[in-house]
């Protein structure tokens, strides 16, 4: 499900509303909560800012900015990008960085945790949240504190464990000063930069100078790609907070015991859902008989299940994955042999998302492709030719506007045309209601690199 044109906290694994809409809902409820708080910094790929802003629409919440990388560098350029931000206000906030990707079931929890967090840091202290575990978990890293943590206590981290083996866990689990490392921490931006230039002064330097070249369109602020590139890709554990506790920063854990989880496999999804009487959390289109501890996503038909037990099933449009919960790790393993097979699906759904809307392969064969594509209302694809495929365009439902050539035109529902190769072309949407189309490709090269952009209003690339 988690693509990675689409990945993981554009997802909603657990209701109507994705991990990232949650996350923007608890940081923006923290203000209810007596936490004085700005709005929301959002700091992601340059690739995904349309499907960010898009789920922000939807919530309703108004960020500060959207601070685009380039590409991935890890979370430590990216906090580092976050604080030069922050700091370019004149003042020193506290930033409290958190992953988009995870799930908090008890926000009100979270809101004590963080007010008691925002307080330490403002001493110039760095906090981390340690979830208080409940299980020998193997997947994740542990924090070990100088004495058992209590509910709104403050303790020294004396060390950070990564992911250990199953009895490794059970003692941690029975000795009460380990707490699994929830990836959130809190601390003052300018204690941030003070901690990456001491440890990792090469990943500092770098995001500076990426920083400094920096392009700002409205709310989208865009490091310079080049110098952006050659960053290092390294976590914020592993570049700062593993070594704090030998050092002179100073490095605290607040419990967080709030339904913390980073849904990081499907076995961790099924925990976090609402069960049946058989311990089966279904979604979509599901009929299962003397079945039982299963988790079924049905993205797009019918899923049956008769005698199964103990097992995931996860199907979409593309493809459908089977697997025993206690393997979950292992999922990995096979998406990284589809990308080394050169295969398309780590990468994108049949529905791939734009930012002027998506378009759905329907099917593929001989040189033809059929695709569904949507349009947002007064929004338009770029103005574009292509060298080997024609397009046949018809109407299904809202109005096109249709540039082809030096012709510009309407076309309503059941009406027609036809692009031939070479022609410069645009689709838009000229109303305020979605517009959808059925496009067949003809031709003898139907990949998506066979585009030429003259014009685009997301400002993409052009020739």
């Amino acid at each position: 499900m988690s693509r990675t044109g689409f990945p993981k906290q554009f997802l909603c694994l657990t209701g109507k509303d994705s991990l990232f809409q949650l996350a923007a809902k608890r940081i923006t409820g923290l203000e209810a909560d007596g936490v004085v708080a700005s709005r929301p910094l959002v700091v992601t790929n340059e690739a995904h800012w349309f499907l960010a802003l898009e789920q922000l629409r939807e919530t309703g919440i108004e960020v500060d900015s959207l601070l685009l990388e380039p590409a991935g560098r890890n979370t430590a350029p990216a906090l580092t990008l976050a604080a030069l931000h922050a700091l370019e206000s004149g003042t020193d906030p506290v930033l409290v960085a958190c992953p988009a990707d995870h799930l908090i079931t008890d926000t009100a929890a979270f809101s004590r945790a963080v007010q008691l967090a925002v307080t330490e840091a403002a001493r110039n202290r760095i906090v981390v949240f340690g979830v208080v575990p409940d299980r020998p978990e193997t997947a994740y890293g542990y924090i070990k504190t100088d004495a058992p943590l209590q509910q709104d206590q403050i303790l020294r981290v004396k060390s950070f464990t990564e992911k250990p083996d199953a009895a490794t866990a059970s003692r941690y689990l029975g000795a009460g000063c380990y707490f699994w490392n929830s990836g959130i921490f809190v601390l003052k931006a300018s204690v941030w930069m003070a901690a990456i230039e001491t440890f990792r002064p090469d990943i500092a330097q770098a995001t500076r100078n990426a920083w400094k070249r920096r392009s700002i369109d409205g709310k989208f602020v865009r490091p310079d790609a080049d110098t952006f590139a050659t960053i290092p890709q390294e976590s914020i554990d592993y570049a700062v907070m593993e070594k704090c506790p030998d050092s002179a920063f100073s490095l605290r854990a607040v419990a967080l015991d709030a339904g913390w989880s980073d849904l990081g496999t499907w076995d961790a999804v099924w925990r976090a859902l609402p069960k049946d009487a058989d311990d089966n959390a279904h979604f979509g289109d599901v009929v299962a008989s003397k079945s039982r501890n299963t988790l079924v996503f049905a993205s797009s038909r019918l899923v049956g299940l008769v005698g199964i037990d103990n097992a995931v099933v996860i199907e979409t449009p593309d493809a459908v994955l089977i697997a025993n919960p206690s393997h979950g790790q292992q999922v990995k393993a096979i998406v990284e042999a589809l990308g080394e097979a050169g295969r398309e699906e780590p990468l994108f759904h049949r529905k791939v998302h734009r930012p002027w809307g998506w378009y759905d392969n329907l099917d593929a064969g001989n040189q033809f492709k059929v695709k569904r594509i949507m349009v947002k209302p007064r929004a338009s694809l770029s103005l574009q030719k292509h060298r080997h495929r024609a397009e046949h365009w018809v109407v299904v439902q809202g109005t096109a506007e249709i540039t082809r050539g030096e012709q510009t035109f309407l076309l309503q529902e059941n009406q027609s045309t036809y692009i031939s190769p070479g022609r410069i072309h645009r689709l838009a949407n000229p109303r305020a209601t979605p517009l959808e189309i059925i496009e067949v490709q003809t031709g003898n090269y139907l990949s998506e690199d066979d585009i030429v952009r003259f014009d685009d209003v997301y400002g993409r690339d052009t020739d």
